[in-house]
């Protein structure tokens, strides 16, 4: 049986954080699929230009597959037939918030949830940050993969 894992987010930029976590989950999984979530509640004006980016710095990993979704996250995972969804954590606010996700996903939808710590040098840098970064001018070159 193929082990595929959802790694889910708004990836809005994809950071050098975000390719850690998938480039660490291929050593676990067979298939990595990146999912661009279509968030009601964030900005999703860069979600086809995201997906063409994060496509093209994996055009030559076979086993990394990028795709926008506007559903449940678990409906996803069922849908691509993935065994269960990636989820990176920086600090303790992250592994709060994801793990109450994570209890609902598996609670409704018996969808299991593995979480990834961020590797320390990497645990300071969110989209949010790199975002606010970029609005201002600042150089996030390296800051994306």
């Amino acid at each position: 049986m193929e082990r595929i894992a959802l790694f889910p987010g708004s990836f809005n930029p994809f950071t050098i954080g975000h390719e850690n976590i998938v480039n660490r989950s291929l050593t676990m999984f067979d298939k990595v699929i990146i999912g661009i979530g279509i968030n009601s509640e964030k900005s999703n004006d860069n979600a086809q230009k995201n997906l063409a980016e994060i496509e093209n710095k994996y055009k030559n990993e076979p086993r990394v597959k990028v795709i926008t979704y506007n559903t449940l996250t678990a409906d996803v995972v069922k849908k691509e037939n993935a065994t269960c969804i990636i989820r990176g954590i920086r600090n303790d606010v992250d592994l709060k918030y994801e793990s109450e996700i994570a209890q609902v996903n598996y609670t409704l939808f018996n969808v299991e949830t593995i979480f990834l710590l961020a590797s320390p040098e990497l645990k300071k840098i969110s989209s949010s940050l790199v975002r606010e970064l970029q609005k201002f001018g600042k150089n996030i070159t390296d800051l994306l993969p």
